[in-house]
């Protein structure tokens, strides 16, 4: 199975995250996950077996960040 000509040249690497993994990362349990991916605040999952799916790793650590900027912005600076 080929990826895609875009997918080969812009991500050279790509790791899949399964769920414990990106609670793990995120700090969210299995039904926050989900329920925001259904909410579309957080980046959809992958289909990779019949019964399996992974999040992107590219994608979950995206999102990561733009919650730290958004949470940054939002802050008082102190001083």
């Amino acid at each position: 199975m080929n990826a895609s000509p875009a997918l080969q040249n812009d991500c050279p690497s790509v790791k899949i995250l399964r769920l414990p993994q990106v609670c793990e990362v995120t700090g969210f349990c299995r039904s926050m996950i989900y329920q925001m991916e259904a909410e579309l605040r957080f980046p959809k999952r992958v289909k990779i077996g019949t019964r399996a799916v992974g999040w992107l790793e590219g994608e979950v650590q995206a999102w990561l960040v733009h919650r730290i900027e958004a949470s940054r912005a939002q802050a008082p600076s102190l001083g």
